[in-house]
């Protein structure tokens, strides 16, 4: 039986299947190179099938670091790409982040506001918190609806939700406002379900080891701030 006819399987499947086979250690040279063909000729039918352009809602959750950076590198690109961009950070503000002053580089294309002041434990004032955060979804949502900002990311805005200052329903009816090619990335742990159901990609970043957790290091600058 000829294991290439795999016209019952979808391209993922197939795909991760050539992978998985040529990184076999006794394939010859020769069925190496029939695997990569096939490989991608599969890719060349993804690619000429996909939609061309399409403006995505993007969630970043998970216990594990690294989603803010992750979508960092997102307004990196777009910037890159001489679009306007938006940041708008929810709960953190009680600090002069140190993305801030590198962005400032770009001022003509990117707006940032860190708007909250702090942690729940630091600022110990819930109905402020809530107010900051209502402040900081109405910034956002004003991005949002402006054509002109091909990517606003909002930033720890699944943890003010899962603190109950915003309602997800709110935050779902905002995102439906969005320009049909423009993006959105919704970064913090706790995401909810109704959120993850709504995005185009979701990614949830996984803990295996932290420093402060498992040695007791402290935040370093350049790594968490």
């Amino acid at each position: 039986m000829n294991t290439d006819k795999s016209a019952d399987l979808n391209p993922d499947t197939e795909a991760d299947r050539f992978m998985e086979e040529a990184s076999s250690s006794t394939l010859t040279d020769e069925q190496y190179r029939q695997k990569m063909r096939r490989r991608k000729q599969v890719q060349d039918q993804r690619i000429a099938q996909a939609i061309p352009e399409k403006g995505l809602i993007i969630v970043h959750t998970g216990n594990g670091k690294g989603k803010t950076t992750a979508a960092l590198g997102m307004i990196l690109r777009s910037l890159g790409h001489g679009y306007k961009v938006a940041i708008v950070q929810f709960i953190k503000g009680a600090w002069e982040p140190s993305e801030k002053k590198v962005f400032s580089l770009w001022a003509d294309q990117l707006e940032f506001h860190a708007m909250g002041e702090g942690f729940t434990w630091e600022t110990q004032d819930r109905d402020r918190d809530l107010e900051k955060a209502q402040a900081a979804w109405q910034k956002g949502l004003e991005y949002i609806r402006n054509p002109d900002f091909k990517l606003v990311l909002l930033d720890e805005i699944n943890i003010a939700i899962k603190l109950g200052y915003l309602r997800v329903q709110e935050i779902l009816l905002g995102l439906e406002q969005k320009p049909a090619d423009n993006h959105v990335i919704l970064t913090g742990r706790g995401a909810p379900p109704a959120l993850i159901e709504r995005a185009d990609l979701v990614t949830e970043m996984t803990l295996v080891k932290h420093p402060f957790r498992d040695q007791g290091v402290k935040a370093q600058p350049g790594i968490e701030f």
